[in-house]
């Protein structure tokens, strides 16, 4: 088996999550499997200081900085077919309502990349899984808004400690036509009918080994529907 690991970037405020993202390609490691790390080659909205958290005067390609964590081995989207990979992982991080989506200006108006979108509509046309991690349902919720795939997805739980606001995301996502289910950051969703898992991840207040435990679990549900 095969997964592809789509990265926005490095880093959780302007790209791909990083913790989320190895400890992805470790659990996929650990179910036997490989991965394929995929990211685009454009460049991202913005680029945030990690240490104060304001915009840097600078631009930084989503691919070049996706290489950081895939250690030089990833291959541009458009290079990707769904024969190529065998199920999908995006991990969080605000690239995903950034890069990949606008969701973090516009919310459930917002638009998608046409290269994503594609991707994703074709991974599902062809039966194949998608797992979508922490705030990644957007991206999900958006590439299939308006078709006749109603998503079941989670982003977390209003009832545990969040950093984010997490009905005010539900209600974003039922707007695009999906269908929402509160989950723990010991939960995962799996929606049989679409081959579709998500985990909330860092959408919840976690400590890493938290996190290691969500991304686990939804990586072994992946195995049981690729072997189903």
């Amino acid at each position: 088996m095969n997964i592809g690991v789509l990265l926005s970037g490095c880093g959780v405020y302007d790209g791909a999550e990083i913790q989320e993202s190895i400890l992805t390609l470790l659990a996929i490691e650990e179910i036997g499997a490989t991965y394929t790390c995929i990211s685009i080659d454009a460049d991202q909205y913005h680029v945030v200081n990690h240490l104060t958290g304001e915009e840097m005067p600078e631009k930084r390609n989503m691919m070049v900085e996706a290489a950081r964590i895939a250690r030089g081995a990833v291959k541009e989207i458009k290079s990707i077919q769904p024969a190529d990979i065998d199920a999908l992982v995006i991990p969080g991080g605000f690239g995903s309502a950034k890069n990949f989506t606008t969701w973090a200006f516009d919310g459930p108006n917002g638009t998608i990349r046409d290269d994503v979108k594609l991707l994703l509509v074709n991974m599902i046309n062809v039966g194949k899984p998608i797992v979508a991690l922490c705030v990644s349902p957007v991206v999900l919720a958006k590439a299939f808004e308006g078709s006749s795939v109603k998503l079941n997805l989670t982003i977390g739980s209003s009832v545990e400690d969040s950093p984010y606001e997490i009905p005010q995301f539900e209600v974003g996502l039922q707007a695009t036509g999906a269908i929402t289910a509160e989950k723990t950051i010991r939960e995962i969703l799996v929606d049989q009918e679409n081959k579709v898992i998500t985990a909330p991840c860092y959408m919840m207040e976690a400590s890493v080994l938290e996190i290691r435990n969500n991304i686990k679990q939804a990586i072994e549900a992946l195995k049981e529907l690729m072997d189903a």
